[in-house]
């Protein structure tokens, strides 16, 4: 039997992460009593809620679990606490490059507008890596439950940071709401300043919501996209484009798009040549980090530390990472396998 190599030793790149989920349970419930906010039982508990997002009610509450939670973060020393925390916890869990995915539009308000908001979260990212040395960049992402002129908005805003640490442009909220197109234009105008294209798909709607990605919004990554599992032609599409899927096994437990960690089709995507690249989503309210991630892989599907390795090698390739880092993080990568 293969010895078990330690996963949080694995070189790997985490392109799935939202901004308030990656925060502590310790940090929010520290900050809730800092501004007296009253949080809901399912998060004052410090344990994560029990979750379904598969219906309507099920969907609002996760969400306003997640609001409560953005609500404790109200100055500049809260953003720059959570960005560093987040680093340091991927650092622990042995990834090299983050890309972290937040919707600035949430914070303006608090931060003295959204200028303000976008330099002070690109200050905090770029402290954060220089003081845990890890690689960690931003994805500016749109709501897809707010007009699609607010997109190009954010679009222009993530554009003119580019070169300040913002390397990607998403589309998150609820999938079954808002049409892919609608936003095409806001992609487009990401996609001319230079940005990776990445929106959610294929998570609470089936493979047609992937498939909107890849030819309304031209997606080069694809947040989620498990549900291209039900369609063999869009797996070939993605897998003939490598179109990297940023799949999250415990969060696709949690929200009841799947009803066991055995359900999840990893083996599905990965045999059929699909990139991947593992995220904790919101670890806030899922419960668990990046390198948990891989470990379901291993324990409930089976993945070899082989397999295990070229999937840390998938998330690199994946990532928006300069040549030279992936090179070292690949080059970490076969060092752990062949260690």
């Amino acid at each position: 039997m293969e010895h078990a190599r330690d996963l949080t030793l694995l070189p790997k790149a985490h392109l799935h992460l939202h901004f308030t989920g990656s925060m502590r349970p310790s940090t929010l419930l520290e900050l809730a009593d800092k501004y007296g906010v009253r949080l809901p039982d399912a998060l004052a508990a410090g344990e994560p809620p029990k979750l379904r997002a598969t219906d309507e009610r099920g969907w609002f509450r996760f969400q306003r679990l997640y609001d409560a939670a953005r609500s404790c973060l109200r100055e500049p020393d809260d953003i720059r606490r959570l960005v560093r925390e987040a680093a340091e916890e991927d650092v622990r869990d042995g990834s090299g490059w983050l890309e972290i995915q937040v919707d600035p539009t949430s914070y303006a308000p608090l931060l003295g507008g959204m200028i303000p908001a976008v330099e002070i979260i690109l200050d905090a990212v770029d402290s954060a890596s220089r003081e845990t040395g890890l690689g960690m960049r931003v994805v500016i992402a749109a709501n897809r439950m707010k007009h699609p002129l607010d997109a190009r908005t954010l679009a222009r805003l993530a554009v003119r940071y580019a070169d300040r640490g913002i390397v990607g442009f998403g589309l998150s909220n609820d999938e079954r709401r808002g049409m892919a197109r609608d936003f095409d234009r806001a992609f487009a105008i990401a996609r001319e300043g230079g940005l990776l294209a990445a929106p959610h798909g294929g998570e609470l709607s089936g493979p047609s919501s992937v498939r909107d990605c890849l030819d309304d919004l031209h997606a080069s990554r694809v947040g989620h996209g498990v549900r291209a599992a039900e369609d063999p032609r869009l797996l070939q599409r993605l897998a003939d484009r490598q179109i990297t899927c940023e799949v999250c096994p415990a969060s696709n437990v949690a929200l009841g798009v799947y009803e066991r960690h055995e359900d999840v089709p990893l083996r599905t995507l990965f045999e059929a040549g699909v990139p991947m690249a593992l995220g904790a989503d919101d670890p806030l309210l899922f419960g668990s980090r990046l390198a948990a991630q891989y470990e379901l892989a291993r324990r409930h599907h089976a993945f070899t530390d082989r397999e295990l390795a070229e999937l840390a090698r998938q998330s690199v390739r994946g990532s928006a990472a300069p040549d030279e880092v992936q090179a070292k993080l690949l080059d970490g990568i076969d060092h752990w396998l062949s260690g």
